[in-house]
C-alpha cells in the first residue's frame, strides 16, 4: 500500500508544472506559426507573471478567512482546468484572429495564460496538502515534480525538429528568362505534429488528476490527514503560537540547553540581505529575462539548436535538484562563486541575443554547441543555487520560507515587466531570416 501511495503522490507532483514546461520546449515548433514570431516567448513569461493573481487569491484567503478554503476542493478544479486547457490547444494552437490591425494567437496565449494559472497555483495548494501526509511521501512529491520538467523535455527530444530548407522560388519574365531568384525556408516535419504533443499533456493533466483523486479517497491516508490536523490543532492550542528560528533571533534557552538545533546556522542581518538578494536576481534571470530572448540567441543557429538548447536545459533543472540533495553546500561563499558563474554565462547568452541575427559563429558547427551548452549550464547551475538557498531558509523557519516565497515572485515579476517593453515595445533583439544571406561569412 504505502508504493502505491509514493506512486500516486509522485504522479500528484508531475502534474504540478508539466503543461507550462510542456509548452516551454515546444516553442521551437510553435514560433515558426506564430504571428508573434520570436517575441512569443516575452509575451510567455509576461503570461506566467500575470498568473500570480492564483497563489495571491489563495494567500488571501487564507490570510483573511481562515479554515474557509479547502485545499482538496481547488486541486481537483485546477487539475480539470489544466486538462480541458491542454485538450484545447491540441485543436486550437494555431487558430489567430485580428487584434488591432495585427493577427494575434489569441488561443494560444488565452489558454497558456489558463495552464500558467493551474501551475502557479499548484504551488500553494499542492505542497499544503501534501505536507498532511507522512514526511517521505512529501519527498516522492517533489520527485514528480522534477519529472514535470524532464518528461516533456524527453517526449520533445524524441519529436526531433525540422531542418529548415531554403527552397529557391524563380521569377520569370514572359520570353521564360529568369530575372530573379528567392530563397524561401521551408521547415522539415517533426516525427509527430504539434497537436499531437498537447493530446500527450492532455493524458499527463488526466493522470494526476486520476491519480489525486484515488489518493484522496483512500481510506488509510484520509486517517492520516485527520490525525495530523486533529494534532496540528493541539499543537497550537497548547503553544499559543508557532515557535519558529528565524535569522537574527536569540535562540531559546530551552533548545539551545537540549541541542535541539545542533548542526543549524544562525545568520546575521547583512547574511540575511544577501541570501534574498541572490534568490530574487537568480530567479529574474531564469524564470523571465533570459527565457524571454531565448529564441533570439538560439533560433540565429537553427531551428534545431534552438529545440536543443530548450529540451536539454529544461533537464538541467531536475538534475540539479537531484544533485542538491545528495551534495548540499550551505556555505554562502560558493553560493555567491556558483551566482557569478551563471551570471556571466547569462551575460555571454543575453550578448548572442542583442548580436542577433548576426552572432559569433553563425555558420560555425560551434556556434551552436556553444549555446546549447551555455543554456544547460546556465540553468542547471543557478537550479542549484535556487536549491540550495531553499534548504537553508527551510531550517530557518516559518517566517524565512513566506519571504522566501515573496522574493521569488518579486524577482520573476521584476524581471518579465523589464524585458517585455525591451522585446515587444523598443525593439532592442532582431530577428533574422535563417535563408538571408545578410549577415558576413
Amino acid at each position: 500500500m504505502a508504493l502505491v501511495v509514493h506512486l500516486l503522490c509522485c504522479l500528484l507532483g508531475l502534474g504540478s508544472w508539466v503543461a507550462i514546461n510542456g509548452v516551454w520546449v515546444e516553442l521551437p515548433l510553435i514560433v515558426p506559426h506564430a504571428p508573434e514570431g520570436w517575441e512569443l516567448p516575452s509575451y510567455l513569461t509576461l503570461l506566467i507573471q500575470f498568473a500570480n493573481i492564483g497563489p495571491l487569491a489563495v494567500t488571501l484567503t487564507h490570510k483573511f478567512r481562515p479554515g474557509r478554503l479547502k485545499e482538496a476542493p481547488v486541486i481537483h478544479l485546477l487539475l480539470v482546468v489544466g486538462a480541458v486547457a491542454c485538450l484545447l490547444l491540441t485543436f486550437l494552437w494555431h487558430e489567430t484572429t485580428w487584434v488591432g490591425g495585427s493577427r494575434r494567437s489569441t488561443a494560444l496565449l488565452a489558454l497558456i495564460f489558463c495552464l500558467a494559472l493551474v501551475d502557479c497555483t499548484s504551488s500553494v495548494t499542492f505542497l499544503p496538502y501534501m505536507s498532511r501526509l507522512r514526511p517521505d511521501y512529501i519527498t516522492t512529491y517533489f520527485i514528480g515534480e522534477g519529472l514535470s520538467g524532464l518528461m516533456p523535455a524527453l517526449i520533445a527530444l524524441g519529436q526531433g525538429v525540422g531542418v529548415v530548407h531554403c527552397v529557391s522560388e524563380n521569377g520569370t519574365e514572359a520570353n521564360g528568362t529568369r530575372v530573379n531568384v528567392t530563397l524561401t525556408a521551408q521547415y522539415q516535419k517533426a516525427h509527430f505534429p504539434v497537436w499531437g504533443f498537447f493530446l500527450f499533456l492532455t493524458g499527463m493533466m488526466i493522470t494526476s488528476l486520476l491519480a489525486f483523486i484515488t489518493l484522496n479517497r483512500m481510506p488509510m491516508e484520509r486517517g492520516q490527514i485527520q490525525d495530523r490536523e486533529n494534532m496540528e490543532e493541539a499543537v497550537v492550542e497548547s503553544r499559543g503560537v508557532e515557535q519558529s528560528p528565524m535569522m537574527g533571533e536569540q535562540v531559546a534557552r530551552g533548545e539551545e540547553r537540549t541541542g535541539n538545533l545542533k548542526g543549524k546556522r544562525r545568520y546575521t542581518w547583512f547574511q540575511g540581505l544577501f541570501i534574498f538578494l541572490v534568490l530574487g536576481w537568480v530567479n529574474a534571470l531564469t524564470n523571465a529575462v533570459l527565457p524571454a530572448v531565448q529564441t533570439y540567441s538560439c533560433m540565429p543557429y537553427g531551428g534545431q539548436i534552438y529545440h536543443l538548447a530548450a529540451s536539454l536545459a529544461a533537464m538541467a533543472n531536475p538534475l540539479a535538484c537531484g544533485i542538491a540533495m545528495y551534495l548540499p553546500d550551505r556555505s554562502l561563499v560558493s553560493m555567491g562563486i556558483l551566482t557569478v558563474t551563471g551570471t556571466g554565462i547569462g551575460g555571454y547568452i543575453m550578448g548572442i541575443a542583442i548580436l542577433s541575427p548576426c552572432p559569433p559563429l553563425l555558420y560555425s558547427s560551434a556556434g551552436g554547441s556553444i549555446i546549447v551548452l551555455c543554456w544547460v549550464l546556465f540553468v542547471g547551475i543557478l537550479s542549484y543555487v535556487k536549491v540550495i538557498i531553499g534548504v537553508i531558509l527551510r531550517d530557518e523557519g516559518h517566517r524565512a520560507l513566506v519571504w522566501c516565497g515573496a522574493v521569488v515572485q518579486l524577482g520573476s515579476m521584476v524581471g518579465a515587466l523589464t524585458m517585455f517593453p525591451l522585446v515587444n515595445v523598443y525593439k532592442l533583439f532582431h530577428s533574422g531570416d535563417p535563408c538571408s544571406n545578410s549577415c558576413p561569412m
